[in-house]
C-alpha cells in the first residue's frame, strides 16, 4: 500500500520558481513507480513526469526543460522543481505512484490530494 503527502503549492508570479514535494509512505519492499500530475481547471489530468526506482525518469513533451522531478529513496520524498511558471502552469498537481514498466503511461492507482499552483 502506497499513502502520498503533497505540499509546497501556492501563487506565484509568472516567471517564478516552486518545489513541490510528496511525502511517500510505502509499505512494500519493491519501488513503484512514482509521478507528478497535473489537472487544470476544464483539462485533462496530465502526466509531468515519472521516476522509477532506479533513478530514470521521464518527462512530458510540454515540460521543455522547465520541471525537474526527482526522488529520495532514503527518506521516501518525491520533489518537482518548476522553473520559469507560465499562466498556464496554473492547476491541481498530484503526486501519484503505480506498478509495472514505469513510464508517462504507467497505470497510477495511488494518488495524493494534491496541491494548487496558481500562477498570475
Amino acid at each position: 500500500h502506497v499513502q502520498l503527502v503533497e505540499s509546497g503549492g501556492g501563487s506565484v508570479q509568472a516567471g517564478g520558481s516552486l518545489r513541490l514535494s510528496c511525502a511517500a509512505s510505502i509499505e512494500t519492499i519493491r519501488r513503484p513507480c512514482m509521478a507528478w500530475s497535473r489537472q487544470a481547471p476544464g483539462k485533462e489530468r496530465e502526466v509531468i513526469a515519472s521516476v522509477d526506482g532506479d533513478g530514470r525518469t521521464t518527462y512530458a513533451d510540454f515540460v521543455k526543460g522547465r520541471f525537474t522531478i526527482s526522488s529520495d529513496n532514503v527518506k521516501n520524498i518525491l520533489d518537482l522543481e518548476i522553473n520559469g511558471l507560465e499562466v498556464d502552469d496554473t492547476a491541481m498537481y498530484y503526486c501519484t505512484a503505480g506498478w509495472g514498466y514505469c513510464d508517462l503511461q504507467t497505470d497510477f492507482i495511488y494518488w495524493g490530494q494534491g496541491t494548487q499552483v496558481t500562477v498570475s
